[in-house]
């Protein structure tokens, strides 16, 4: 059994935190397995010498982590890996967001009349309007994602503002001035590029790629944004963490 590192009262860690770290530690030791029971409440607060209240949230923390789980009348026990349940984030994209040194140009803002797929994809009539905006984002001097982005058309509403608001590139993955927004749907798709969408990213006709197609609702469940980025295959990297591993490994 690993040293037990009693709980700093002087940290400003809180006891309960001091507590479920050094749970996790010993998980990524070994110590505790997938599927083991974890010590009781009493014998937690024994080995730490805290509360059964300070215990009670150090294992809440770890089930929100996704670290253990509460059996009701068995215990606490360390969590399997679930690779069903993996998720992947974007950063490979945000990055591109993120820099300053990437450059967006739109090739293309304008009201048109909608295609049949903007109009399953935004609830919309054959004969109603849609702002309809292409962009490019390049890095390094070189074109790395095809954005292509529908959005409801409001008269009441400028073009400038559509195009540079809360649908703006930067604020779709920050949230920034998304107020009108309640919540959205990703989509992460394999492709190949189209012989227009290649010619804008300097590619060949039909080389592998990736889609990320993204739908946008406001706060009465009315989808008002459809679009989607598209980039060859090596642009986006995807990884993820399963189970429980040493902080620097992560």
């Amino acid at each position: 059994m690993s040293k037990l590192k009693p709980v700093d009262r002087s940290s400003f860690e809180p006891p309960y935190a001091q507590v479920a770290r050094g749970i996790r530690e010993r998980i990524v030791t070994g110590e505790y397995r997938s599927g083991d029971r974890l010590p009781s409440e009493a014998e937690l607060c024994e080995l730490y010498g805290v509360s059964p209240m300070t215990v009670r949230r150090a294992v809440t923390l770890l089930v929100q982590d996704q670290v253990a789980v509460t059996e009701q009348g068995r215990g606490t026990f360390v969590k399997a890996p679930e690779l069903g349940a993996a998720t992947f984030d974007l950063a490979s994209l945000r990055r591109y967001l993120d820099d300053a040194a990437t450059e967006v140009t739109i090739r293309e803002a304008r009201i048109v009349s909608p295609s049949s797929r903007v109009c399953r994809k935004l609830a919309v009539e054959a004969e109603s309007r849609v702002i309809s905006i292409k962009r490019i984002l390049s890095s390094a001097g070189a074109a790395v994602f095809y954005h292509s982005e529908y959005l409801v058309f409001d008269p009441r509403r400028p073009l400038v503002e559509a195009e540079l608001g809360v649908t703006a590139l930067g604020d779709l993955f920050a949230g920034v001035g998304a107020s009108s927004l309640k919540y959205g749907r990703l989509t992460l798709h394999a492709s190949t590029l189209r012989e227009d969408e290649a010619a804008c990213l300097g590619e060949e006709p039909g080389t592998a790629a990736w889609v990320i197609e993204h739908l946008f609702y406001d706060f009465e469940d009315r989808p008002v944004s459809w679009g989607r980025f598209i980039g060859r295959s090596d642009r986006l990297d995807l990884s993820t963490t399963v189970g429980v591993a040493d902080a620097g490994k992560a």
